[in-house]
């Protein structure tokens, strides 16, 4: 524990941002108990005023906020506090996205679900050295199955709406969609 004190430093103020308000008490916790200092926010117009207010040291970001994008907390954070560590997490993994995010300033991306841990490497790891693969990553069999999911929730449950998206045969869909979660 003393080493991850002396890798935060002087400044141990975090800011977590995310609309899902167990997540981030969950997260809260967790990092307080390593020795951040946490600041929660549920929108991205609430992150904004805790930037403008005292722009943090360390920042985690949900990607996908209910009144916008996390990208443009990445930014404004970036322009606040040039020195600032930023970790853009999502539940929507994209190579597309994780440049972006990487491109407006964020030192790395994680996709959901990480746990404290794994953002607190990623928070304090530095130069190109990557953090350690977390212990039990996600099967490839639920990302895929949570990929579904979103695009069938985007497509406001509209199974050949969302079969035409995901270039599948709308029978295969339901039949994914039936079956239970895979682990």
């Amino acid at each position: 524990m003393d080493d991850i004190q002396d890798k935060i430093g002087d400044d141990p103020s975090l800011l977590l941002v995310d609309d899902d308000e167990n997540f981030v008490k969950r997260l809260a916790r967790a990092m307080e108990k390593r020795g951040f200092v946490p600041t929660s926010a549920l929108s991205v117009a609430e992150a904004m005023q805790v930037i403008r207010r005292s722009a943090p040291a360390y920042a985690v970001i949900d990607l996908r906020l209910e009144d916008g994008s996390g990208l443009d907390v990445v930014e404004a954070l970036r322009e606040a506090r040039e020195d600032a560590r930023i970790i853009v997490l999502t539940g929507y993994g994209a190579i597309a996205t994780a440049v972006a995010a990487v491109k407006m300033g964020a030192t790395d991306y994680l996709s959901k679900p990480a746990d404290a841990t794994e953002v607190t490497s990623a928070l304090l790891s530095i130069g190109e050295v990557l953090p350690p693969p977390p212990e039990n990553p996600m099967s490839a069999d639920r990302v895929k199955w949570e990929h579904i999911q979103r695009v069938y929730e985007q497509c406001d449950r509209n199974i050949s709406e969302t079969a035409r998206r995901l270039h599948m045969h709308r029978r295969t869909l339901q039949r994914i969609l039936a079956k239970r979660e895979p682990r």
